[in-house]
């Protein structure tokens, strides 16, 4: 707790202010003394903070309940107790229904029971503070992710619609692949077939199905294995017998970004 604690006596008797001010000589509060309300409300209107009040009930002019009830709207977070000597039910009610007074303290008061209700008081205080803060740390976060919910939301559905751009890309790449009149291979650096098309595999049918993600060692003939260990820069041709057609097969390099990311093979019959 680093916030200086001020706690505000207002009592038209001198005597009890001063008997107050003793009170808490020993104690780490700042007690600050005003002689009726209307002296409170302007000590509270210059005062960084006040913590605890502690007002007499009947003074003359403005009572204690009108006093704590413009405190109470005005300051919220104070702490607010009556000290009455007189057993008035109805004004005790009234006190605690309009001033929202946190305990009511009859005169003459215990000295060491003040002292823990004064020091309960100020637990009550910086409990409700932290509280506050936490509700409104807690709103501050909940607000953020709201905000990032809503980013991730526009983000995905960005996303989303990219990668359906995307998809339909490569539909209609596939298709216009499929539609060519000549086969084409598409061979990654590590040997795996990335791409078939609808001519290749009617050329290779007779040898089995060859399928994207397989290793080209696994089913491609051994004169299509030499050929493309031959393929470097520069496009390269042979005629290679496929389940008993003479295919005549070109192949070259794919190059992306000035690097090799793989070989292409185009098939078709001589």
């Amino acid at each position: 707790m680093n916030e200086n604690v001020r706690i505000l006596c207002v009592d038209d008797e001198k005597n009890v202010l001063k008997a107050l001010n003793r009170l808490f000589m020993d104690e780490e509060y700042e007690v600050l003394l005003a002689n009726s309300g209307e002296e409170g409300l302007e000590t509270l209107a210059v005062e960084e903070s006040v913590q605890v009040i502690i007002s007499d009930y009947r003074m003359p002019g403005m009572n204690g309940v009108d006093f704590l009830k413009q405190v109470f709207e005005r300051w919220p977070d104070t702490v607010r107790i009556v000290l009455s000597g007189y057993a008035d039910t109805a004004a005790v009610v009234a006190a605690i229904n309009e001033g929202q007074i946190y305990k009511f303290i009859p005169k003459p008061w215990n000295d060491d029971e003040l002292k823990v209700t004064i020091a309960k008081a100020v637990e009550v205080y910086f409990l409700r503070k932290r509280n506050i803060e936490l509700t409104r740390e807690l709103s501050d976060h909940n607000e953020e992710l709201k905000r990032l919910n809503e980013n991730l939301e526009e983000l995905v559905e960005e996303r989303t619609g990219e990668l359906l751009f995307q998809n339909k890309v490569l539909e209609r790449g596939q298709k216009i692949l499929d539609a060519l009149p000549v086969g084409v291979l598409g061979l990654d650096t590590q040997g795996m077939i990335v791409q078939c098309n609808a001519r290749a595999h009617y050329f290779f049918q007779g040898e089995g199905a060859v399928v994207p993600g397989m290793d080209a060692t696994e089913i491609l003939p051994p004169a299509f294995l030499e050929l493309i260990d031959t393929i470097s820069d520069t496009m390269v041709s042979r005629t290679i017998q496929v389940a008993g057609r003479e295919l005549v097969v070109k192949g070259a390099g794919l190059v992306v970004d000035d690097s090799r990311e793989g070989v292409v093979l185009v098939l078709d019959e001589k």
